[in-house]
């Protein structure tokens, strides 16, 4: 029997060398605004979408309805639970929407787009991998980012998290490598750079799926990963490279056998993440070694002084810019359902954990705001056994990757984090984003509830906790068009066991330990908030906050904030991200001033 994908070579090259005349074609001014139409919907898929939307409309109103209120019932119930009966409907209508969103169709609304992957003229191996993964139609940044990318055009896009971005970068970039018939000893053709290395390693698998089909060869270079290894694998010969920019550079600067010269194509995802995180310098060192006869791909979910820059620097020639989220009413993802509560600072750990108790069937991320913060909860919550994943600044690389992938695999579970998860990854089916430690922004806010109710048709919850004193933090949330309600507890039918808990952790000095590191973790933390003007270190309630950390009385640590804070600050930049100031006008913008200086009085 004839090889499928040897039998498509001849079609193949015919394909090439069509592509080929079209790259060597300098593209003029006035195509560098054009955008590919969409097709329009046929009645047909019409029909078949009103038919799905019908048919689980039911049950989503049930769902909608409990989430309105939570009192009345058990803690863990407060925030939305079903009955078994409701449940086991639930699960078989998310059992048909998997199947129904393992191929992806068509929808002509939302982010999906009505052009399918079969009207590209892709190489019968890439379009053979793009099926295998399970796709037939574009999302609208695919759509009107691929076929420019595919002729060999600049291109600057602007998209949402969750949007679909990173196939529309890989493809072309694969097209390209097999057109040009790079092998290992031209070096590298393509280098896309990412900002942190989860969602490094997520490009890269998506990229092995891709290749598959391919000769081309895949790298991977990130921090914490063994340098010695890489450096002998570039030595080789890695045709389509992803790499963090640190990483990058070392090798760029260090790595003699490094074969770059023949580069094609700079690829910059998650670019305005990656100069949060404070690697500008290292970009503009790269942009300089690199070639300047490349083509450039930019992606930026905000468009920020510091990206333009990097833009300026990075495109020989101007680019096509693609916007898809141009007039859109709010920025969080349709199918996400959000709400708060307000809980005591002493009770929020108790809430925690009946809320987690009542969802272990259910894939859930609890956000904290440091990484002993983190590791404290995770040993807390198995030593009352509830099992769950942790993800972490702190860990080392390795662990870090084995868990991110644990979790991906899992049908159900919990994972803590930091936000080094919160930015960019695509985590499978999440549940429910839940932020323990409110987040410094409410651009913070909308990375993070970017992990649940992705893709088209995508739903999720979220859930934001705030102690009485961060009320204020809504009408930021409100000014940056973050939809919240407000989701209702009855604090008398919280589980009694802070006493037990307090015992836990008095007797365990495993425990002791890490309970007192989370508690000045988040106290330097509190204190490093750009937005002092709610989140105000000396208006917390020590007492409580101890209770909250399962202690009878605020343990003995160094709080002294004014010089702790600068370093928590410095640290934090560097692992999730700069911090900036807000006031309600400009829920982005940058506040000028320095730290609250004033002395930190410990009760």
């Amino acid at each position: 029997m004839t090889d499928p994908i040897a039998r498509a070579s001849a079609a193949d090259e015919a394909k090439k060398r069509k592509r080929k005349r079209n790259r060597g074609n300098k593209p003029s001014e006035s195509e560098g605004t054009e955008q590919p139409e969409l097709q329009n919907d046929s009645q047909t898929e019409e029909g078949e979408e009103q038919a799905k939307g019908n048919k689980n409309k039911k049950g989503v109103e049930k769902k909608r309805k409990k989430m309105k209120k939570m009192k009345g019932e058990e803690a863990e119930a407060q925030i939305p639970s079903e009955t078994k009966e409701e449940e086991g409907d639930e699960a078989q209508e998310e059992e048909e929407e998997k199947k129904e969103k393992k191929v992806k169709s068509g929808g002509g609304s939302g982010i999906m787009s009505t052009v399918s992957f079969a009207s590209l003229n892709l190489s019968e191996k890439t379009f053979m991998a793009i099926q295998g993964m399970g796709f037939q139609h574009m999302t609208q940044i695919q759509s009107r980012a691929i076929p420019p990318l595919l002729i060999g055009k600049d291109v600057l896009g602007a998209a949402r998290t969750g949007s679909g971005k990173t196939l529309a970068f890989l493809v072309p970039a694969v097209e390209l490598l097999y057109d040009a018939s790079f092998s290992p000893r031209n070096g590298t053709g393509v280098v896309v750079i990412c900002p942190t290395r989860e969602l490094a390693i997520q490009s890269h698998a998506v990229a092995k799926d891709l290749l598959k089909n391919h000769s081309q060869t895949l790298g991977l270079v990130i921090g914490g990963s063994a340098r010695r290894g890489e450096a002998e694998r570039l030595g080789k010969g890695v045709n389509l490279l992803v790499a963090t920019p640190g990483r990058l550079l070392d090798h760029l600067q260090n790595t003699k056998g490094f074969i770059f010269k023949n580069l094609k194509c700079l690829i910059i995802d998650e670019a305005d993440r990656i100069l949060e995180a404070n690697f500008e310098e290292e970009m503009k060192q790269i942009i300089n070694i690199l070639p300047k006869t490349r083509q450039t791909a930019l992606f930026s979910a905000t468009q920020t002084k510091k990206v333009e820059d990097l833009a300026r620097l990075s495109f020989q020639t101007t680019p096509m810019y693609i916007d898809v989220d141009d007039g859109r009413t709010k920025v969080t993802n349709e199918g996400l359902q959000q709400g708060y509560c307000i809980v005591p600072s002493a009770k929020r750990f108790i809430l925690l954990y009946s809320f987690l108790t009542k969802n272990l069937s259910k894939k859930v991320m609890v956000f904290f705001s440091s990484c002993n913060s983190v590791k404290f909860h995770s040993d807390l919550l198995r030593y009352v056994n509830v099992d769950c994943f942790d993800i972490h600044g702190k860990q080392k690389q390795q662990k870090r990757t084995s868990t991110f992938f644990d979790y991906c695999k899992a049908e159900k579970g919990i994972l803590l984090c930091t936000d080094v998860a919160a930015r960019g990854l695509d985590i499978p089916a999440v549940d429910w984003i839940v932020q323990f430690d409110p987040p410094d922004e409410p651009k913070e806010y909308i990375h993070r509830v970017g992990r649940t109710a992705r893709g088209e048709g995508g739903k999720g919850n979220a859930l934001l906790f705030l102690i009485p004193e961060e009320l204020q933090f809504l009408r930021y949330l409100k000014a940056a068009k973050v939809p919240v309600k407000e989701y209702e507890f009855n604090e008398k039918k919280l589980k009694n066991v802070q006493s037990q808990l307090e015992k836990l952790v008095a007797n365990n000095y495993h425990l002791n330990r890490a309970a007192k590191d989370a508690y000045r973790s988040y106290l330097l933390s509190y204190n490093s908030h750009s937005m002092k003007d709610i989140f105000n270190v000396h208006r917390l309630d020590l007492q409580a906050v101890a209770s909250s950390f399962c202690f009878s009385n605020p343990p003995k640590v160094n709080l002294n904030l004014d010089s702790s804070a600068s370093k928590f600050r410095k640290s934090t930049r560097k692992v999730e991200g700069s911090r900036h100031g807000i006031n309600p006008s400009n829920p982005y913008g940058r506040q000028k001033g320095g730290d609250d200086i004033r002395q930190f009085v410990r009760h």
